[in-house]
């Protein structure tokens, strides 16, 4: 699984702008099935992503697709982690128990 930290570049003023185009990227990720949730970081400095487990280049170009990062206007940085513990609800992302069966 993955961590995506979003760190906006330009002013939060030019941000908004193009926030609409960003929720509409971040809705078409959820459809697909590579995003599990997302939300805003403290201080308004930027936004958080976890995905789901995926070939990494692949989610590199998930990224590099939100309107935010092709503007360059925001950037992310990636934490990928083995997911090995969770709670019942989430039982289908722990890949440890995933590696097991």
């Amino acid at each position: 699984m993955y961590i995506a930290l979003l760190t906006y570049t330009a002013p939060i003023d030019e941000i908004d702008y193009l926030l609409a185009e960003h929720t509409a990227w971040l809705n078409k990720q959820y459809e697909s099935g590579y995003f599990l949730a997302s939300g805003k970081r403290p201080g308004g400095e930027g936004r958080v992503v976890i995905a789901r487990p995926m070939a990494r280049g692949k989610l590199d170009a998930v990224l590099a697709r939100d309107p935010l990062v092709l503007r360059r206007m925001a950037r992310y940085q990636v934490v990928e982690f083995s997911c090995t513990r969770t709670e019942n609800g989430m039982l289908a992302y722990n890949e440890a128990l995933g590696e097991a069966s």
